[in-house]
């Protein structure tokens, strides 16, 4: 219940890389433009004000991401080359 009513302290870091959060989450930072697509990946968008996340650096700028929606929450990890 205190993650769905906090959801910027949702995260959780996965052992093969990246991180999930909650889809609710996740679309706030779309809306925001915090993050904006770039072709089949998003970037930051430093112009923009990032809300507070309990872990730091979770959307480092000109990094370019990769989302997969699983379930209600969606995993982000950095896009390979």
């Amino acid at each position: 219940m205190a993650d769905e009513q906090q959801p910027f302290a949702d995260v959780v870091l996965l052992a093969e890389g990246g991180f999930s959060l909650p889809e609710l989450k996740w679309r706030e930072l779309l809306f925001i433009g915090a993050l904006r697509p770039e072709g089949a990946t998003f970037v930051r968008d430093p112009s923009r004000a990032l809300p507070s996340f309990r872990l730091p650096g979770l959307f480092p700028e000109g990094v370019p991401l990769r989302a997969t929606r699983e379930g209600r929450r969606v995993v982000v990890r950095p896009a390979r080359p």
